[in-house]
């Protein structure tokens, strides 16, 4: 146990919260995952995020760090036994620094996505991680996830925007690593141990990102599809056609984006009704760096190949920033809208492109003959293979009935998901939504390796405990 007057020596009584305080911390913003703890606490820098940590292992006290706490797989949210710490990022939030001639920049964990792209914009540059939460996670929660977003197709996930990083072990030693080279050959790659962790390994407190110059022109559209044949089809035109300039190729069920308009009726699909009743959507996405007349014309010269080879049965292309915008808020409404709907069982899978169209097929099959009646609510990044396979409770279903099957659910994707070589987890992370799933699905020898990685890093077991390995093979 540790004396809350010892946490308010280093950090401030007003930044040690308890109680109704501390409640909005202990729930996921989902409201899935509810936890207890000690204390949240919220360090102002890196050396007081190190010394709460070295109070904590000196006391074996658990410790949850948490950012933006917008995470889907309870991650960031503690157990119910009270004894953790809950180190919260929300003031470990500047922007240390810019290197427009490096194209990098130093942030601190709790920097909101959305403000570190601004930052990036106000000197001329691109900070191409873009998610539907931007506006509330923050960099700490994307690196701790590997968050990808919508740009992975051009830009890459956070390990490949990441330079250095500076982490807090479980010692509560300070590892510097803050360094803005593209080639540092000088031993093991420690940032990418850490990145993707969740936490479970040492707390990250700050990073160097890579920046990008701001593309000249954007082509957006959204396509009206038959199938997903089809939308593959046209990905690989788009691939071809548009090679690194392809930023995004988001798919989109027709059922999402009616939801979309049922939940929010100011957004509606820009299509005839014939158009507006096909079963699957995508939205393109070119970047040019050269002119808005180059990027235009070989925008409207793949689509229309695509239109020619069947692939595409409508399409609207906007004319202005307002209109891509508006594009893009339709898709970035569908979780919004699903909230809106009611809780369902979330899958964030990553599924060969090849092997996409017949998983879906097969796998919405088998969940009808297991569960009739549940609805399949099915979107997300094509074009690097990452799905949003969700199932929600059909008009004669209750949330609560749905919620009961979910283990069942589970086996019954996650075991197509194995079966096609893909993953179960994409980009959300494990948390402790999928941690005891990864005994039946990861290979032996990489859980055991995980597990010893885990044991040399965090020997007393104190960060994130029960997050991401199964507690059982610790």
């Amino acid at each position: 146990m540790i004396d809350l007057a010892v946490l308010h020596g280093i950090v401030g009584e007003q930044h040690v919260l308890t109680g109704d305080a501390a409640a909005p911390y202990l729930s996921d913003w989902r409201g899935r995952y509810i936890g207890a703890a000690l204390a949240v606490v919220r360090p102002g820098s890196t050396a007081e995020f190190a010394a709460l940590v070295r109070l904590c292992a000196d006391a074996g006290v658990p410790v949850v760090p948490q950012g933006g706490n917008t995470g889907l797989c309870g991650g960031a949210t503690p157990d119910a036994s009270g004894r953790a710490v809950l180190l919260s990022t929300q003031r470990l939030n500047r922007i240390r620094a810019i290197d427009r001639d490096n194209d990098t920049m130093d942030v601190e964990a709790g920097c909101v996505l959305q403000e570190v792209q601004q930052a990036a914009h106000e000197v001329g540059r691109l900070f191409p991680l873009s998610l539907g939460s931007e506006g509330s996670c923050t960099v700490g929660g994307n690196l701790a996830t590997n968050a990808g977003g919508t740009q992975v197709l051009r830009y890459g996930t956070m390990r490949e925007l990441t330079l250095g990083l500076e982490v807090v072990t479980a010692q509560g030693d300070i590892w510097h690593g803050l360094r803005g080279l593209r080639k540092d050959n000088t031993g093991y790659d420690l940032r990418d141990l850490y990145i993707g962790s969740e936490g479970t390994l040492g707390i990250i407190t700050a990073a160097t990102l890579k920046l990008y110059p701001l593309p000249v022109a954007r082509c957006t559209a959204l396509l009206a599809l038959s199938s997903i044949e089809d939308a593959i089809r046209t990905l690989t035109l788009a691939r071809q056609g548009f090679g690194a300039s392809l930023t995004g190729f988001e798919l989109m069920a027709g059922n999402c984006l009616q939801a979309v308009q049922r939940c929010f009726p100011a957004q509606q699909l820009p299509f005839d009704a014939v158009s507006a009743a096909l079963p699957w959507f995508a939205l393109l996405e070119l970047s040019d760096s050269e002119s808005e007349a180059r990027a235009r014309e070989r925008f409207e010269t793949v689509l229309g190949e695509a239109i020619e080879a069947g692939c595409v049965r409508d399409a609207v292309i906007a004319g202005s920033l307002a209109q891509s915008r508006a594009l893009w808020h339709l898709r970035e409404s569908i979780p919004l809208a699903e909230r809106e709907l009611g809780k369902c069982i979330k899958h964030d899978i990553s599924i060969p492109v090849s092997r996409m169209a017949a998983f879906v097929r097969d796998t919405n099959q088998a969940l009808q003959q297991a569960f009739p009646g549940v609805q399949h609510v099915i979107f997300g990044h094509l074009g690097d293979g990452n799905l949003h396979y969700n199932v929600a409770h059909g008009e004669h279903g209750s949330e609560s009935d749905l919620l009961a099957r979910q283990d069942a659910v589970f086996e019954v994707v996650h075991d197509r998901v194995h079966a096609v070589g893909g993953s179960i987890s994409a980009e959300h992370g494990v948390g402790q939504l999928k941690r005891d799933a990864l005994s039946r699905y990861k290979d032996p020898v990489e859980l055991a390796l995980m597990h010893r990685v885990k044991r040399a890093l965090d020997p007393l077991g104190i960060m994130n405990p029960d997050r991401v390995l199964p507690p059982a093979a610790i």
